[in-house]
């Protein structure tokens, strides 16, 4: 069954001055919050303690919140782990207290919101310094995917097409990281992995439309490049639209009954699927429109002789 029952023919190039305004302010907007809010790091990055426990029938997580908060803990992070037996408690590091000490303090607490036995199931210990050089090795890691998919991507097609490559990219990873500052929400070692997902998920579908650009720069003999760009789209867009998707089904799944271990993993590549489906479409083939890509840069070089041969 196709997506589209004849080819369409949707103008996007008409509106890509517009997109990237839009597309602008918005990055603004994210760049801000990010510089002045910052993104709300979790125990992977800051440091902290985590403890797993075990109870024997279900645990109310309002209950353990509740304890904890009376406590003086309220800043503690609690989420079922697993099963609605097995809880799992993050809090960041506190300066009168050791990390055994808080550890045994959580333990002791949790002990009291049920009536049964509770199990020490583990321990982690996070120091700040151990946060510090995952915040460092995992912004190198983002950086060298970027420079090796520049790297790739101007090897493979021509330059501009690189320029837009990236610029999609960055696009989509500021963006992701601009809605966790916005909203607040956690940002841990399993959103960083989104994140590297979301990249190569954004130049695999601006592969695709470039691919096809650069055939139809061949093959269509009229046209302004932004019409052939446009009859590239349109020729990906079911493809484009069916993965996209198909990808969204899963994720949304994966949001509402992964459990909320993951929740932040599952956001990030929903977040990331949506706007690197757009960036594919409008960001990176209208910065290739705007840097001025023509069909004479995508044309095979002529063979040395050529002229020659044909003559003969």
């Amino acid at each position: 069954m196709q997506l589209f029952s004849k080819l369409p023919s949707f103008q996007f190039m008409k509106w890509h001055k517009q997109a990237m305004i839009v597309s602008a302010v918005l990055l603004l907007i994210c760049i801000g919050s990010i510089a002045g809010k910052g993104l709300n790091l979790g125990i992977d990055f800051t440091g902290g303690t985590l403890i797993e426990v075990g109870y024997q029938e279900s645990a109310d997580l309002d209950t353990v919140r509740s304890a904890l908060g009376q406590s003086g803990f309220d800043d503690a992070v609690v989420q079922h782990f697993g099963t609605s037996k097995d809880v799992l408690v993050r809090i960041a590091p506190r300066e009168s207290l050791s990390s055994a000490e808080l550890s045994s303090t959580l333990f002791e607490i949790l002990k009291k919101t049920s009536s049964k036995p509770v199990e020490m199931r583990r321990v982690e210990f996070v120091g700040p310094q151990i946060g510090d050089e995952l915040i460092e090795k995992g912004g190198l890691a983002m950086l060298s995917a970027l420079a090796c998919i520049l790297v790739y991507v101007w090897v493979r097609f021509e330059r501009r097409f690189a320029m837009g490559s990236i610029a999609a990219l960055i696009h989509d990873v500021i963006f992701t990281l601009g809605i966790f500052s916005i909203l607040g929400l956690e940002f841990d070692l399993t959103v960083l992995a989104a994140l590297l997902a979301v990249i190569g998920y954004s130049l695999n579908d601006t592969i695709v439309v470039f691919d096809r650009v650069r055939e139809n720069f061949r093959k269509m003999r009229k046209g302004t490049p932004a019409d052939v760009i446009d009859t590239s789209i349109n020729q990906t867009l079911a493809r484009t639209l069916m993965t996209s998707i198909t990808t969204l089904l899963v994720l949304i799944a994966l949001f509402i009954f992964g459990g909320e271990l993951i929740h932040g993993f599952s956001t990030a590549l929903i977040i990331g699927i949506v706007v690197g489906t757009y960036s594919s479409i409008y960001v990176a083939s209208s910065a290739s429109l705007m840097l001025g890509v023509t069909k004479q840069d995508l044309m095979p070089p002529e063979k040395e002789g050529a002229d020659q041969e044909s003559i003969l």
